[in-house]
Order: C-alpha cells, then structure tokens, then sequence
C-alpha cells in the first residue's frame, strides 16, 4: 500500500479506548446524541421515506436496525436509511467549511450494531472516523476542485467500519481504497437550486464506506496505490501531502467539531444570533436596506447565487443566507419552519430579501476558518443604520453547546417523531453509551409508533 494509505492504516491500530480522555468520550456521545436526535427530526421526510423503503425491502435477521423501527437489514442499506433522515433537517455537526463529519456516525451505528460491538468500541470508532474526517479535509480541499466533501465521509466511515469489523492491516488498507477509488462525488449537489440529493449525499457516502468495508473483509481487493499511484487521487487533485494525524488523545479532532444550535446551514448560525440582536432595534417596515459583511465560504456557498434570494425547495432554502435572514427579521425567532413550502411562498420574505446585499470581507475571509465572522448592517428610512457583529456562533468548538442546550435540542427534534416518556427513555440509554454492551434496548426505545 502506498504511504499516505498506510498512515491511516496505522491510525487505525495505534488508537485504543483505553487513552481517549473523559473529554474525547464526552464528546463522542455527543455527537451520537445529537445525531440521533436529527435522525427522528427527520423522520417523516419524503427523503428518509424513500431510504426507509428501499432498506427494508430486504430483511437480514443478523443485519442493522433502521431507526424508527423494529426490521434489521443489509448494514450499508441501514446507513443509508438512518443518514439521509438524520441530514434531512441540516442540523448536523459541521468542521467549517469541510462539510458534516456526523455523517459517518449512521455507518458507525450499523456496523457496531451487525457486528455486535459494544458501546465503547462505538465511541472509539466515532474518534477514529472524525480524525480521518479532519484529515482528509485538511489535505484534499475537494470543494475548490469541485468536487463534494462526501469523499472525507466515505474514507472515514471505511476506516471506521473495518475497525468495527475486526479487519487486519491489509484488510483495512483494502476497505479504505475500495472507499476512495469509485466514490468521487460532484459538487454539483451544492450548487443552484438544490435537490433532495443534497440531504442524501453524506448518508450515500456512508453507505459506500460500509460496502467497502463489508467487501474487503470478503477478501475482494482495492487499488495498492489509491493515493500516490498513477492516475491516483494525489494526481487528480494535485495534493501530494497528508495533514498529520493526532498524537494524542487530546488532540483528536472529534474536540474541533462545532454542533449546530439553528437547524440550517452552519454558516448561517452566526448571521441568525445576529439578526435576532438586531430584531428588536427595528421596525421591518423601516428597512430600506441590509448589507451582510462575511468570509468567501459564506459568500460563495449561501450568499452569491441567484437562486439564494428566491428559493423554491427546502433544500436551497436551508442554503439560502438571503431568504434565512429576511424570515428572522420578520419573525423575531428562527424556526425550521421558515423552510416549509407555505412560508416558501411567503412574499414578505422575499420582498425583505430583495433588499440583502452580501459582501465578501477580505480581511473576514484571512481569518476564517479558524475565526467565522459576521457583520450585518442595517440601514433604516431615516438614515440612520443599526449593526451587530460577532465571532463565533454558539455551538462552534470555542463556544461549545452545553450539554443542557444539547438534550433541549435533542428533546426539540425527538418530540417531533416519538412521545416525551420514550424520549426521556433514549436519552437514558445514549447516556449510558459506553456501558452498553447490545443495542436492542436502545434501537427498541427508537420505535416511531404509527
């Protein structure tokens, strides 16, 4: 195997349970928690139906569970189902401007759940992918080429996965080439008016990271050279260097990851603290304009196209810093609700809209993304302008969610798909994470009853 592949090989072998500190296992269930919360906030989407469906076309006694109900099936089929319903609502964790690292977290929940791991090996497997995450991010930069960042998804849920599956050196070198080598996405996905595909790109990459992982662990064989071989992923996205990996327990970067307060897009959380500064310093009727000062990711991603200002699904809306805004000046309050077809059609918002302008700051865009900065003015009839300004969103790594804000999040999105009693009941069993030795009781108290 080549040496990038073999570093992360090697990664895999290095890290033990045993030296994750209290504060990478904390972390850890976290993001389970919030995870799986997204997972039953999503639930009844047309989406999550679909995956739902075509996952349970297939019943393996020995499989993974599909959250929400009682049917085991294929793994990679249940990653797919269990991913697409916990991206539909975008109130997924984030590593900003490389995508949702939480992704892999479906593929780690099947996979320990057909393997029949324990709950520590879960939370060990989430540190394990969320560093592969991080590094491909780091060294590939996939959206400046054009392509989506699902690739870092598919490579870390392989790795991951063959952990869980007890694959050997060679066998896990095989499941993360067998990952990388066929599962370039496009960044298409992201662009224009977006498609329910949007919702489904991480769940699908999870769902290759299994297959890989399953097939290597069958014997089938990838490429030696995946990433420094001729025609390799090095040559195609001109990278010849790997972003280290962590040396120790505190440095894994599952710490890095920033959860999202807001159900939208990550970053549009800072922009809606502000909005909501500014909501009760003026009248919408005295607006006569509004100028968003932000970083190129923001720009580029939510704030430049077209489509952005006028959004006609969910899924650009959610995308859509314009049409994000203007309903929180109206409202006073920021609801996913924006994003239902009705308030879609709400002309109050896209006349508000009208009036957004969006600028790249360049020395915003020096300091991102380290730093995620935002300015908004606004400038009523009479002259006179109002602002606001921040650095971090709540949620981001340097000003973290409590573990208070997490359960009333998680509590927020279950509500929508199971009674309080059986909520309470989940949150319970994710508490005890690392005690858990099976997954029934958990998967049984995830029921959604119809």
């Amino acid at each position: 195997m080549d040496s990038v592949l073999k570093r992360l090989v090697d990664f895999s072998a290095y890290l033990r349970y045993e030296d994750l500190g209290g504060d990478v296992v904390h972390a850890c269930k976290q993001r389970v928690t919030d995870y799986v919360g997204c997972g039953l906030g999503g639930y009844d989407s047309t989406p999550s139906a679909v995956a739902r469906s075509m996952a349970m076309r297939v019943t393996v006694l020995t499989g993974s569970r599909v959250i929400g109900t009682a049917r085991r099936t294929l793994p990679e089929l249940a990653t797919f189902a269990n991913g697409v319903a916990a991206r539909y609502l975008d109130g997924n964790d984030n590593f900003p401007s490389g995508g949702h690292p939480s992704d892999t977290i479906s593929a780690l929940m099947a996979v320990a759940d057909y393997s029949r791991k324990d709950g520590k090996s879960l939370i060990l497997s989430v540190a394990h992918a969320y560093e592969i995450y991080y590094c491909m991010y780091q060294s590939l930069k996939l959206r400046d080429k054009g392509y989506d960042y699902v690739l870092y998804t598919t490579a870390a849920s392989a790795a991951g996965a063959a952990r869980l599956l007890g694959l050997d050196a060679e066998q896990s070198g095989h499941a993360i080439s067998l990952a990388i080598t066929p599962n370039l996405a496009l960044g298409v996905t992201r662009r224009g008016h977006l498609s329910m595909w949007k919702g489904c790109a991480g769940g699908n990459a999870a769902r290759n990271g299994v297959f890989a992982a399953i097939l290597a662990s069958e014997g089938l064989t990838g490429p030696e050279h995946p990433f420094e071989g001729s025609h390799g992923l090095w040559e195609l996205v001109d990278e010849h260097a790997m972003s280290p990996l962590a040396g120790s327990s505190a440095e894994l970067k599952v710490l890095q990851a920033c959860t999202k307060n807001f159900l939208t897009e990550y970053h549009s959380q800072l922009p809606v603290e502000l909005a909501l500064q500014l909501y009760n310093e003026v009248a919408v009727e005295d607006i006569q304009s509004i100028r968003i000062h932000t970083y190129w990711f923001t720009f580029s991603e939510i704030g430049n196209e077209p489509e952005k200002w006028h959004p006609t699904t969910r899924e650009t809306a959610d995308h859509s810093l314009p049409f994000i805004i203007a309903a929180v000046l109206l409202d006073g309050r920021f609801s996913d609700e924006i994003f239902s077809d009705q308030r879609l059609q709400d002309q109050r918002i896209h006349d508000l809209a009208d009036k957004i302008s969006i600028f790249e700051d360049l020395e915003f865009s020096k300091r991102a993304p380290k730093e995620l900065p935002c300015r908004i003015e606004i400038q009523l009839k009479d002259g006179s302008v109002r602002s606001a300004q921040g650095t971090y969103p709540v949620g981001h790594c340097k000003k973290p969610m409590t573990d208070r804000q997490i359960e009333e999040k998680f509590v927020g999105l279950a509500g929508r798909a199971l009674k309080a009693q059986r909520v309470s009941r989940v949150l319970g069993e994710l508490g005890r994470l690392e005690s858990i030795t099976n997954y029934d009781q958990l998967y049984d108290s995830l029921i959604v009853e119809q």
